[in-house]
């Protein structure tokens, strides 16, 4: 495309006599009289960044035809006196933020007109792979979409647009998504013309990271969408609608999308996911989240109390409060609590980064979620060992409806390889912060994550983390091979030298370890009666159901009519979203079978649990 030569908008010698914020006028101006194309949304933005000030300022915008000469004598002190001081930036800004708080004064970019940006009842298929943070944003960007009135689809055939929300944190999860455009592109290709251009989107963590080779490398992808950028989808689209790729990948340090209330992707759910951070500090250095989710920011909590309040009004009875390092919530939103206490982290933890002040804190808002509704269970995931002080725990001991269920990422067993993962702890003090969390809250259930094979991992190594898995015997666990990403600090300053052989070796072991460890944790609820949420029938047999203890084990129980407390001498048969207690026969590493006793409440269960 042939370039065009750029006016010259104003002269250094104009400074003092011409707002900075007018030349951002003058940039639109000339964005007009010239009709440049991709570069529009570019001033666009910037325009909309610096219009309140615009609106109010008295300076004027010099010709684009050629700078005004008005002050084109005076020194350099005279021109800096008249221009722009530090608190006139801090009001342009106050006000700033003003405007851009109310979502109804969103503004179409120049080159698209309202119309253009409508989906027009074009159907959506959405496929989430990856983690529970994936699933919320999938609910987040279909909230998007429908509110610009494009339709969900769950038959492939019919999609007029196909978006993967797609996950980077091994090598493994991003071959899939490879794999699956492999056979999209079938279906691309045999798309009747009639029905009009198929479009296909990579969306999250992969759209970050693999930016350039998604839209290069298959030449199929129309838009790319990073975990930030999800309420820009309907421009996205409609610039894919004339031709082209579309793509937006800027990483935020503000956007939490607290204003979007998520739309539920399974209706019939008895549980959903809130958000209520995003990103992440800690800078393992296996860890990939940093540069394709950016820094933390938390939502306000007023936010997430009414989204917790919404959901249930709706009958849901479970939460699960999400963020890449949940139990550091810190929500600065409000002013009066910016100037509270430090940080308290566990004991013999540390962080990579400068402690942090004030903002209401996460045990803060676990205090508020579990008042909402006494009959809805709260979870929370993923935790980092080092941000569970004693106020969190007492917390979880007290109230009844938060579950005794605690993910607890270890890594490791050796404390050498947790330095070289730049973890912040030792294997001594995971060890006490778990002895610590046991004496807190009796009967508590213990989860984690293992990585077998990091940079440098000896076989002694390996054996501390065997030992580990023995010691703490988790009730849960969730273990993977190393996987090296580009941009880690891994990446960069170690060398991943451990053969895949002995990777795959090593994680066979800690697996079977485990399962051994797991089963006889398991086994100590044989005999025990459990409060089970009813989540529907088992897959496994149409005469059982299923559902998760407080330990959020898996239950598997028979499909009988029993007893409801509640009603004194009604039968009843569970439903999803009901409370029955059931009697423990059997166990396994990851599942827990028994006959059900009767239907329940979760504030009368605690006589019998």
């Amino acid at each position: 495309m042939k370039k065009q030569k750029l006016p010259k908008l104003w002269c250094p010698k104009t400074l003092g006599c011409v707002s900075t914020m007018n030349h951002l006028q003058c940039i639109l101006r000339a964005q007009r009289r010239l009709r440049w194309g991709p570069v529009a949304s570019v001033y666009w933005l910037l325009l909309r960044t610096h219009r309140t000030h615009s609106s109010s300022s008295g300076a004027t915008c010099p010709s684009v035809e050629g700078p005004q000469e008005d002050g084109a004598q005076k020194d350099f002190s005279s021109r800096l006196a008249t221009g722009p001081t530090f608190q006139h930036f801090l009001r342009s800004a106050a006000g700033l933020q003003e405007t851009l708080s109310s979502p109804d004064e969103e503004d179409s970019p120049p080159y698209l007109t309202v119309d253009e940006l409508l989906g027009r009842q074009k159907k959506v298929y959405l496929e989430t792979y990856g983690c529970q943070m994936n699933v919320n944003d999938t609910e987040i960007a279909w909230s998007i979409l429908q509110k610009s009135g494009y339709l969900r689809t769950k038959n492939l055939q019919e999609a007029d647009v196909i978006l993967l929300v797609t996950c980077s944190i091994r090598e493994k999860a991003e071959q899939t998504i490879w794999n699956r455009l492999h056979q999209l592109k079938v279906l691309k290709t045999k798309r009747p013309r009639s029905r009009g251009p198929l479009k296909i989107g990579i969306l999250g963590c992969m759209a970050e990271r693999l930016k350039e080779e998604i839209l290069n490398r298959e030449k199929m992808v129309d838009i790319l969408a990073g975990p930030d950028a999800y309420r820009d989808l309907p421009r996205l689209l409609a610039v894919a609608e004339s031709g082209q790729q579309a793509a937006n990948v800027l990483l935020s340090l503000e956007e939490t999308y607290a204003d979007v209330m998520p739309v539920r992707t399974s209706p019939s759910a008895t549980s959903a996911f809130v958000s209520i951070m995003r990103g992440c500090d800690n800078m393992c250095s296996y860890c990939i989240v940093p540069f394709t989710r950016g820094r933390e920011r938390s939502r306000p909590v007023t936010s997430i109390l009414e989204e917790v309040r919404k959901l249930s009004e709706q009958g849901l009875k479970e939460v699960t409060l999400l963020g890449q390092n949940v139990n550091s919530f810190r929500d600065n939103s409000e002013v009066q609590f910016n100037n509270a206490v430090s940080t308290n982290l566990s004991r013999g933890f540390s962080t990579n980064y400068k402690t942090k002040q004030g903002g209401l804190r996460f045990a803060h808002l676990l205090d508020q979620v579990s008042r909402i509704d006494p009959e809805m269970r709260i979870r929370f995931t993923s935790p980092h060992p080092k941000d569970f002080p004693d106020e969190v725990l007492q917390l979880i001991h007290e109230r009844d409806n938060i579950c005794k269920q605690i993910h607890l990422p270890a890594q490791s067993g050796s404390s050498r390889v947790l330095e070289a993962m730049r973890r912040g702890y030792s294997r001594e003090a995971y060890v006490e912060l778990i002895h610590h969390i046991r004496e807190f809250i009796p009967g508590v259930s213990l989860s984690s994550d293992f990585i077998a094979g990091f940079c440098g991992e000896t076989e002694e190594d390996h054996l501390q983390t065997v030992s580990l898995l023995q010691e703490v015997q988790y009730n849960m666990g969730f273990l993977f091979s190393y996987s090296m990403r580009q941009k880690t600090r891994a990446y960069h300053r170690l060398k991943d030298d451990v053969p895949q052989e002995v990777k795959l070796r090593r994680l066979e072991e800690l697996i079977t370890v485990f399962r051994e460890e797991a089963t006889k944790a398991n086994k100590t609820f044989v005999g025990r009666p459990q409060l089970v949420l009813v989540e529907g029938l088992s897959k496994r047999s149409a005469t059982d159901l299923c559902g998760r203890n407080d330990g959020n084990l898996k239950v598997i129980f028979p499909d009988v009519e029993m007893e409801d407390v509640t009603n004194s001498g009604l039968r009843v048969r569970a439903q999803p979203g009901d409370y029955v207690l059931v009697m423990i026969t059997s166990a396994s590493s990851q599942t827990l079978k028994g006959h059900v006793l009767c239907r329940t409440t979760l504030k009368d269960s605690s006589a019998y649990c």
